[in-house]
């Protein structure tokens, strides 16, 4: 049964949220994160990239050590504050489109292990160390692990009541993002969640996996330490999560001609050329093709007699099987260099112009998967393929600290 549990977060303090806090360091442009860099001072992406100023080459371990010593700074400076108190917290993100509500706990590490907690994504050694080390070195952690429990009702009803009083602070983003935190650190509402919780035979990590592999080693490394046996947890019910794709972008065509290409294609899918019409995909087994100022729309042969094993109905998997690895000679998803991702968020136009000025031979466009399929990999112990989802929400950094 799950278990979770509350902690004493350190945040910014009220006046200072909306410039503190910030996305993942990864998703910022060269020139947005200059700009951060160079004209806010109070932005976490100093705590997160502290050499930056001096634009210095510095090891992984020393890099570390300065993380950890500059969020001190940040707590000295009063930029950061921690809660006297431990709770639990109730994180709400409006979007133009979206609206999504969640909490805020320290998820267990032992659930992790015994499989309570669920995964559907395998992991990289040299990234679960250095995310370990990471841990390890800075003392905290600050982007949650994303898991989704199964709609309830209960929890749903007593989040609708809690968020019916002040927040704690409200704040929009530069993109356009208004986000809410509420504190609920009162221990009988506290007590009540978590017996909630604790009847949930499961949770399943959407995004994150990386994160809680490194916390199990971390955990193993200090035994005796409580706080290092959990891990920072953003819980939201699976209604709600967005599922996108990721689109594929593949730099040539592994020696084939055109309509080679095509010809091959049609023994397992039906071609049907759109021309200047760009598709996307509007259900399951259909895939959108781009090539030589053409779109082009796919769809699987097999699809009436399809089996019942969930991991090869993948659509990653199926246009892995018959057109990356056979006709492409694309083996490693996750290293070669032949190949790159565009999120479903993106436009396909995207796609088009990055095929139109050369960078890449052909373009395809998937059908996102879905929250069931998540749940019923991560139930029979399966493996997405690399690059087969992109989840939503996204956290911000340095709105919630959990210390280790």
């Amino acid at each position: 049964m799950a278990k979770i549990i509350p902690f004493q977060a350190v945040r910014p303090t009220r006046d200072k949220v909306s410039l503190v806090t910030c996305r993942s360091y990864e998703d910022y442009t060269t020139a947005e994160l200059a700009a951060q860099l160079d004209f806010n001072p109070l932005s976490f992406l100093h705590v997160i990239k502290p050499a930056y100023t001096n634009q210095e080459k510095v090891t992984f371990e020393k890099r570390y050590r300065q993380v950890h010593q500059k969020y001190q700074d940040f707590k000295l400076e009063n930029i950061l504050v921690q809660d006297k108190k431990p709770a639990i917290y109730i994180h709400q993100i409006i979007t133009k489109t979206q609206s999504y509500t969640g909490l805020i706990v320290g998820s267990s590490v032992a659930d992790y292990c015994n499989n309570t907690i669920k995964k559907h994504e395998e992991t990289l050694d040299y990234r679960v160390r250095l995310l370990k080390e990471y841990m390890k070195h800075a003392e905290f952690n600050t982007e949650p692990v994303l898991m989704t429990y199964p709609d309830n009702k209960i929890i749903e009803n007593w989040i609708f009541n809690q968020t019916q009083k002040l927040a704690d602070f409200e704040f929009s983003s530069t993109k356009k993002e208004t986000n809410y935190l509420w504190k609920i650190d009162d221990p009988l509402e506290i007590s009540w969640i978590q017996n909630i919780f604790s009847k949930i035979p499961s949770l399943y990590i959407a995004d994150g996996h990386h994160r809680f592999q490194a916390a199990q080693l971390l955990s193993q490394e200090f035994p005796q330490d409580n706080n290092k046996a959990h891990l920072l947890s953003y819980l939201i019910s699976e209604n709600t999560i967005k599922v996108y794709e990721f689109n594929r972008l593949v730099r040539d065509l592994n020696g084939w001609s055109k309509p080679a290409f095509i010809a091959a294609l049609e023994s397992n899918f039906i071609v049907e050329n759109k021309d200047q019409q760009p598709y996307q995909p509007t259900a399951k087994q259909e895939f959108g093709m781009y090539l030589d100022g053409a779109f082009y729309k796919l769809t699987y042969r097999n699809r009436a007699t399809k089996t019942h094993d969930v991991l090869e109905n993948l659509d990653t998997q199926i246009i892995y099987h018959t057109i990356l690895l056979p006709l492409l000679a694309i083996q490693d998803l996750r290293n070669d260099e032949r190949i790159e991702y565009l999120s479903g968020k993106q436009s396909i136009l995207e796609l088009k112009q990055q095929v139109d000025e050369g960078s890449f031979a052909v373009g395809f466009i998937l059908y996102p998967s879905n929250i069931n399929e998540i749940k019923a990999l991560a139930d029979n112990n399966l493996i997405m393929p690399p690059k087969s989802t992109y989840i939503e929400p996204k956290f911000r950094s340095g709105m919630v600290v959990y210390e280790l």
